[in-house]
């Protein structure tokens, strides 16, 4: 039975139940040293792996993505948005992020400082010891807490699709950091942490919620405060090179069994059906996103059939410990079809400039997947429990408290510093502008 943090409060393992009295003796929930006997070889090796590979759907999956769909005089500064966002989380979760988001706080809303600077977290040689998360007791912490810091890492990435091409790189530097640790810790406290706002009721498996949710609602709230590119709407802004784009959805497809069977936390058949669930969902998403467009514009596209696999993995992110397979493809199919409506139809309708489609892909495709966990949860496969009413509950919180938080963040970095560059620096491109470096 899966220790995640995405389903523990809702399982029956033994562990949980420690968990449980714990809480209802008023004792906290914190890490703790155990023996080395105590950790799983295979449950630490399979962490690692995983760790590797969502750390990969950062730099270079993600990277090469967005970077692949802008234009060639932003290419470079797409690129480097995803590198400097991948070095500076990192920091921050080593000095106060992983602390704020999964240790034991005052309130269910954040954690405390009791592993600020990672303090606590061991491995004694001489004396045989080792820590442990509450929420991974099977492998070392260290482990745990850089699979979670790969996490932190892709989430304000994912923001960038929505603000690609016009913010200032010192701007996107501030507002990632400040909203790590206002927005993403928090969220992340209040669905996985123990004793968190939403831990015991809402189902988040991977991160539907927690990253896509999230990342996606922020992403739609830089793209308002922003505005529109110059001349979007008036001159073509087609694509850079599209095979930089399918090489990054690759990346960003293997990375995902990292993402979603990882999360599980432990080698087992759970993370087997996760894993199993993650890969029909994607291509299903695919088929659909590409006979849609087939159906409306007269041919499917490669943008299209590669935007569709990712919707597919977003989707299918909260619900992959939670479903059968027969569900996943059901969730796949639909997020192809709704992510497609939401990233054309919706997008030209509202008028916002959502450049690289964050909001259309990775925000509505994880509100639709966190619904639908509700709707499909299958408790033969994980013993939970769900509802749509559940749900939708953590996910308007999450839209509430990440879109009003990134509006007052990107608000304050205007009126000190200014959000986006000048009309001729955006018109010469991003890449002279900013780094004084260019695609030949």
């Amino acid at each position: 039975m899966s220790h995640s943090p995405r389903s523990f409060w809702l399982q029956g393992a033994p562990v949980a139940a420690l968990f449980v009295a714990a809480s209802a003796a008023a004792a906290p929930v914190q890490p703790d040293v155990v023996p080395f006997a105590r950790i799983s070889a295979g449950d630490t090796a399979w962490m690692l792996t995983s760790t590797a590979l969502v750390l990969m759907m950062t730099v270079p999956g993600l990277a090469l993505f967005y970077g692949g769909m802008v234009r060639k005089k932003n290419v470079l500064s797409t690129l480097m948005q995803s590198f400097a966002i991948t070095c500076v989380v990192t920091i921050l979760w080593w000095a106060v992020g992983y602390s704020l988001a999964f240790t034991t706080g005052p309130t269910p809303y954040l954690g405390g400082l009791g592993r600020a600077f990672f303090d606590g977290i061991v491995y004694l040689h001489d004396a045989g010891l080792v820590s442990v998360s509450p929420l991974a007791p099977t492998i070392p912490e260290s482990v745990y807490a850089m699979f979670q810091g790969t996490f932190a890492i892709i989430t304000p990435a994912l923001i960038c699709g929505s603000l690609a091409e016009r913010m200032k790189f010192s701007a996107m530097l501030w507002f990632m950091s400040i909203w790590l640790l206002v927005v993403y810790c928090p969220v992340a406290h209040w669905m996985w942490a123990p004793g968190g706002w939403f831990a015991a009721t809402q189902l988040d498996f991977a991160g539907g919620t927690v990253v896509h949710v999230n990342a996606g609602i922020a992403g739609l709230a830089s793209a308002l405060m922003l505005g529109k590119r110059v001349g979007y709407g008036r001159t073509a802004m087609a694509p850079h090179n599209l095979t930089l784009t399918v090489i990054g959805a690759a990346l960003l497809w293997v990375g995902w069994f990292g993402f979603n069977a990882g999360s599980a936390l432990v080698s087992d058949g759970r993370a087997g059906m996760a894993f199993l669930a993650t890969q029909v969902a994607a291509a299903a998403a695919a088929i659909t996103w590409m006979f849609t467009e087939w159906l409306l514009k007269g041919r499917p596209s490669v943008l299209g059939i590669a935007s569709g696999a990712v919707a597919g993995l977003v989707a299918i992110t909260p619900a992959a410990g939670f479903v059968t397979p027969n569900s996943a493809v059901l969730i796949g199919a639909l997020a192809g079809v709704v992510c497609y409506a939401s990233a054309t139809s919706m997008k030209k309708w509202l008028g916002y400039d959502d450049a690289l489609d964050a909001f259309g892909v990775h925000g509505v495709g994880g509100i639709l997947g966190a619904l639908l966990t509700g709707a499909l949860v299958s408790k033969a496969v994980s013993g939970a429990t769900g509802s749509v009413l559940t749900q939708s509950k953590g996910v308007v919180a999450t839209l509430a408290w990440s879109f009003l938080a990134s509006v007052a963040i990107l608000k304050a970095i205007d009126l000190t510093i200014g959000l986006r560059v000048s009309t001729d620096e955006e018109r010469e491109g991003l890449d002279i502008a900013l780094h004084g470096e260019a695609i030949e």
